[in-house]
């Protein structure tokens, strides 16, 4: 279980990077709803790899990490309305 935890935290980590990597290579806008999708859903596989060993700083980050994202991706369904 905890093996699995840590593959499921890992690929969270990947999506975030290249998330990040996508938006300063210029191939996705912090506006697109991609950018927010693939961040949330990295934030949110990173608080699932915390079950088995929680840590308060690192659930923390990715809490608002996925609020954050969450907000994007609300408001480009908004936008796109």
């Amino acid at each position: 279980m905890v093996l699995l935890l840590q593959i499921i935290g890992t690929i969270g980590v990947f999506l975030i990077v290249a998330a990040y990597l996508l938006l300063q290579t210029k191939k996705i806008e912090s506006s697109n709803i991609m950018f927010s999708i693939i961040n949330g859903a990295g934030s949110l596989l990173i608080i699932v790899s915390l079950i088995m060993e929680f840590n308060f700083p690192a659930f923390l980050i990715e809490f608002f990490w996925l609020g954050i994202s969450i907000y994007g991706i609300i408001r480009s369904i908004r936008q796109n309305e």
